[in-house]
């Protein structure tokens, strides 16, 4: 069995650069390893997901429940696990990943009730690592920036576009929960929570990802 290591966090939180930082510091190191993210929007089990960020089952998140939106998710991430790393990870190997089932424990839960989130994750954990049977992380990081933040660097990533953010990103009010959520699985889950903006200003790109560094490395050597 190997090591299976998430990187997390909202919209605009700088995950997918963080991600390719740390690939560039575990080869370095001589590290063999596998880089997934997620959704895995080459694979035909991902056309659900796609639709659905879209805005084709509705322009709202809250137009599919939690528990639809999860399984496009889940079966997403099944699909990825059996095509393209299952054998790799079985045989041992480390797998960085890019997202994951967690997502759905930030994503979907911030759509229930607060009364309903502890039965939510209980019933979503059982969904992905037992039934439909994906491996469970061996550590999460969690990066968080400020939703206003992150939305100053999505926006500068769809270079002041804002047609081009998918039903998550263009919704404040949604991301506002997504980040309540967050916490909450922070706590349940003890996931690692790596602050990215400090003092009124992002921390630097190296300085951060030395502290996922710091993370990684116990889990791995």
């Amino acid at each position: 069995m190997g090591k299976l290591i998430v990187l997390e966090g909202l919209d605009g939180s700088g995950k997918s650069k963080q991600l390719s930082i740390l690939e560039k510091n575990l080869s370095n190191m001589g590290l063999d390893f596998k880089t997934v993210s997620f959704p895995e929007y080459t694979l035909p089990s991902c056309e659900p997901v796609k639709m659905y960020l879209a805005g084709e089952f509705g322009k709202k998140p809250n137009d599919v429940n939690a528990y639809a939106a999860s399984l496009f998710y889940a079966v997403d991430r099944f699909a990825s696990f059996k095509k393209g790393w299952c054998d790799f990870y079985m045989s041992g190997g480390l797998i960085l990943a890019g997202r994951y089932a967690t997502s759905n424990a930030i994503h979907q839960t911030s759509k229930l009730d607060k009364s309903q989130w502890g039965e939510y994750l209980t019933w979503l954990e059982d969904l992905e690592y037992e039934k439909v049977g994906i491996p469970r992380p061996d550590k999460v990081i969690y990066l968080n920036v400020p939703i206003d933040v992150s939305q100053n660097l999505l926006s500068s990533r769809y270079e002041g576009d804002d047609s081009k953010k998918d039903i998550h990103e263009s919704d404040i009010n949604y991301l506002n929960h997504c980040h309540e959520a967050a916490d909450f699985a922070i706590k349940q889950f003890g996931w690692d929570k790596i602050e990215c903006y400090e003092n009124g200003v992002m921390r630097s790109r190296e300085s951060i990802a030395d502290e996922i560094l710091s993370k990684v490395l116990p889990l791995i050597k």
